[in-house]
């Protein structure tokens, strides 16, 4: 679902406006953006995607709490006994998270904190991309400093004036997760009937003439209240990313209160995190510009995904190591981490790359030489010209997509911080690639339908989609 889906960059190597892109200069063809009908296929992948992801979290939640992080155990115990309705109860009551007026109070009390420190930080306007009709709208971007409060209060909080424990998240994690998704199905809702009735910028909204497909990926490209509150920066970054490390950061102290120490696998996950949660607020301008922004459209998809999927499942290596502490060698601890700043210091640097050329027009150097690039031409759909570069220099001469090798990189490294006794904690990771992979095949869809022949041209010059030689 959401998430860093949500900070992965758009590959295309220029910087104008991509929303609203219709044929390249001396080609004809659809103009892009407009509603079209959903196929079957679709809407049944769309119906498929809203009933098993909520499924396949509780799943995971069930497994974790109930079965040492044993994805395969409750299957072969299902095998094994008659699923009496007795049973089945006894799942429900015992097995399955609970709803508790306690966990209410607090991811809401969570969230308001988090409106108000969105609210009232100060904070840097940013700027996203054109959208389709032409708006280029204002962002409020503090996500570091609330970052900072946040984590800073809930260490005093615990350890100085002993308003809470440190592991508050973990102990309260089932309750957490029935509030989370009360708020969440309420967002996707909420955001569908907004939609129709009091849209912020009605000629940004796209209808596909399905219900269910409507609902899943949204309307509106951009609901906001007023001019700054935009729903997808505020949900992705505060409910999720904020919460992302404010998790690890409990799960750890769960598992010192469990053995009486933290354990260096868990030390070596949390700084992992860390650096990643800490890019993306550092950067968080940046973020503007990508996908989740100025592409996609608001609904289950970022709506749950942010609020449940992103900070249930993205961490399911804290909970992994709370149930099974693992000691890592010396030598393989320093393996994995170097795997992982590897991974970090790849996805920086081809970023980079694609920045500075993007800030220069191509006019710079690169790896000790001049940057080579593609000159192009497209024509958006207010009917003006635009030029770009598609940059083939560096990183981005070996791959389109070199960026996602660094990703997957320190994706890779959370995961093996969790040793081999199971497979849970390498969910990850194959959700990355699936993603990652997903993401090339749509960049390219709208890379060709913007620079039509210049983007031949280019995957003459790049061949390589993401790894040379393999994909």
């Amino acid at each position: 679902m959401s998430s860093l889906r949500q900070r992965n960059a758009l590959s295309e190597k220029d910087n104008e406006p991509s929303a609203n892109i219709v044929k390249p200069k001396a080609q004809t063809g659809k103009t892009w953006g407009r509603d079209r009908d959903i196929s079957y296929p679709t809407v049944v992948l769309s119906t498929l995607i809203l009933t098993c992801c909520p499924l396949l979290v509780i799943y995971f939640w069930v497994v974790c709490t109930h079965y040492q992080c044993s994805i395969i155990e409750p299957i072969y115990l299902l095998q094994s006994n008659d699923f009496s309705k007795e049973a089945f109860e006894s799942f429900i009551l015992h097995k399955l998270p609970q709803f508790s007026w306690e966990g209410i109070k607090i991811y809401f009390a969570w969230l308001s904190f988090q409106a108000i420190l969105y609210a009232i930080l100060p904070a840097k306007i940013g700027y996203g991309q054109r959208t389709p009709a032409g708006h280029i709208l204002p962002y409020k971007v503090n996500g570091l400093l609330a970052w900072f409060i946040t984590h800073t209060l809930f260490l005093v909080g615990a350890f100085y004036f002993k308003w809470w424990d440190a592991s508050i998240v973990h102990d309260q994690w089932g309750y957490l997760f029935i509030a989370a998704n009360i708020y969440g199905y309420f967002l996707t809702f909420f955001s569908f009937i907004k939609a129709y009735i009091m849209p912020s910028h009605p000629e940004d909204r796209k209808f596909s003439g399905s219900f269910i497909y409507d609902l899943l990926m949204g309307i509106e490209m951009n609901p906001r209240f007023g001019k700054y509150w935009d729903f997808k920066l505020f949900h992705n970054g505060r409910p999720g990313i904020i919460a992302w490390t404010l998790i690890n950061l409990s799960f750890a102290a769960a598992q010192y209160n469990k053995i009486g120490y933290v354990t260096n696998s868990m030390i070596l996950l949390n700084f992992l995190h860390a650096v990643y949660v800490l890019d993306f607020f550092y950067n968080e301008d940046w973020y503007l510009r990508t996908i989740d922004i100025a592409h996609d459209h608001f609904g289950f998809y970022l709506a749950w995904g942010d609020t449940v999927w992103l900070p249930w499942m993205y961490t399911l290596q804290s909970h992994y190591l709370v149930r099974n502490p693992i000691d890592l060698s010396t030598p393989y601890f320093l393996f994995v981490l170097g795997m992982g700043l590897s991974g970090y210091y790849i996805f920086r640097a081809v970023n980079h790359q694609k920045d500075i050329a993007r800030r220069k027009n191509g006019d710079c150097i690169i790896w000790g030489k001049p940057a080579r690039f593609i000159k192009t031409q497209f024509v958006t759909s207010d009917g003006k010209t635009h030029s770009s570069i598609l940059l083939t220099s560096g990183f981005w001469g070996i791959s389109r997509h070199f960026n996602y090798v660094g990703d997957l990189l320190i994706s890779l490294a959370m995961c093996l911080t969790c040793g081999f006794n199971h497979l849970l904690p390498y969910f990850y990771i194959v959700y990355m690639a699936i993603l990652l992979i997903h993401r090339i095949w749509r960049d390219d869809a709208r890379c060709r339908g913007k620079y039509g022949k210049y983007w031949d041209d280019y995957g003459k010059v790049v061949k390589w989609k993401l790894l040379p030689y393999i994909y």
